[in-house]
């Protein structure tokens, strides 16, 4: 098929459009116009994407780009938006809150743009959440996890919903936190560890959450240490950590600055697990880490997508439609993502004459979505929180991830 999609990421990709092999063909589409089989007679509604395209996290972005790619082509030739037809516009924010800021108000300015999928960073999401809500797009985030996005400054004292606008599948780090932490102390036997995290918001409340479950259940934190995660060299918290002894590293922050600290600690005799959040789990973990990072373990919210067999098709397919970027670890997540914003659409634009005059009823249909996901069961709570709480524990084997503990967490 010829696959449509406008690509913009921001000063370092041109507006392109995308042609891709796979099953079955689609006559008359030629690019992001918008005319659709009929010659003309198909209007234009754009999704959104923003994460990081370019730097050391484009990995997790891309796929997340593609994942919603494939679910808009595939909206598309199933006709269930009637004379609509989907264009994804995705915009890079190199992982950066003031980039991302950008990204947004570009979207913003678009009055064909009725939502938007992302951000990766929980830190990006901040500043990008006041713009899109001002101009009512709905945004659904597949990797967000930081609770106080959709729960306000104190989510578990006095929660309260921020933004109406936005949503999230995935969980949130007050239950992935608390579930590694039952890993190590219940499932590794670990009894005393330390922390790190890199001062970013995911990374310190993925850290907090942890600390306080861990203590909890009866463990000992012997060191608690911060790094800058602008640098790539961490010899004073090696030292540090190897002075305490501890029996395990939890880390709160993502892969580039998670395997050069786990090669150094083994490099520095501290040859214990590293474990961290979703924000490690990826190839490129193990591939930074080098053949020092088997035993360590990582979190990720939902079962292993190829455990589901809506998540083996989801492969199947992405595969099929000959993306050259893996769906990596938050592709599914995008996927349902996306299709929660389609669902809430096929409500939202049945009656509408405009994208813009389609907005707000696109936000009021995502409360009532339900659908069975690629990642398993999406719908939403009153804050926008997916309801599904089911987790993996993975650890790396043999230079490969391995899930070893899937679960709902309760």
């Amino acid at each position: 098929m010829i696959r449509r999609s406008v690509i913009s990421t921001g000063a370092t990709m041109l507006v392109a459009t995308m042609a891709l092999s796979a099953c079955g063909t689609r006559g008359g589409d030629s690019g992001g116009s918008g005319d659709g089989d009929g010659g003309g007679d198909k209007k234009v509604v754009k999704i959104g994407v923003i994460s990081p395209l370019s730097g050391d996290l484009s990995a997790l972005g891309l796929g997340i780009q593609h994942s919603v790619e494939l679910a808009a082509e595939q909206a598309n030739e199933s006709g269930d938006l009637g004379d609509w037809e989907i264009e994804v516009v995705a915009q890079d924010d190199e992982g950066k809150p003031e980039v991302g800021k950008n990204a947004a108000s570009q979207l913003a300015s678009d009055d064909e743009v009725i939502g938007v999928v992302g951000t990766l960073n929980s830190s990006v999401a901040g500043p990008v959440q006041p713009i899109l809500d001002k101009a009512k797009i709905t945004m659904v985030s597949p990797a967000n996890t930081n609770p106080t996005l959709t729960r306000g400054a104190k989510p578990d004292d006095s929660p309260e919903r921020v933004y109406a606008s936005y949503y999230r599948v995935c969980t949130t780090d007050t239950v992935q936190g608390p579930f590694a932490a039952r890993y190590l102390y219940n499932e590794a036997g670990i009894k005393e560890l330390a922390t790190v995290h890199d001062k970013k918001t995911y990374g310190q409340g993925l850290v907090d959450a942890f600390t306080k479950e861990y203590k909890k259940l009866g463990g000992k934190v012997v060191a608690a240490e911060t790094i800058n995660p602008d640098e790539d060299k961490y010899d004073a918290v090696v030292s540090s950590l190897k002075a305490k002894d501890p029996k395990a590293v939890y880390y709160g922050g993502e892969y580039p600055q998670a395997a050069p600290l786990s090669q150094q600690l083994k490099a520095g005799g501290l040859k214990v697990p590293l474990m961290g959040g979703d924000g490690i789990f990826s190839p490129e973990f193990i591939k930074l880490a080098g053949d020092g990072s088997d035993g360590d373990l990582a979190t990720s919210v939902g079962a292993p997508t190829e455990s589901l067999d809506a998540g083996k098709k989801f492969l199947e397919d992405y595969e099929a439609a000959g993306y050259s970027d893996p769906a990596e670890a938050y592709g599914a997540y995008a996927y349902d993502a996306g299709q929660s914003i389609i669902e809430a659409m096929k409500v939202s634009l049945k009656d509408a004459d405009t994208v813009e005059d389609a907005r707000q009823a696109t936000i009021d249909a995502m409360a009532d979505v339900e659908f069975d996901g690629v990642t398993g069961k999406v719908s939403f709570d009153e804050y926008g929180d997916n309801t599904t709480r089911v987790l993996t524990a993975y650890e790396v084997k043999d230079g490969e991830w391995t899930d070893v503990l899937t679960e709902e967490f309760k």
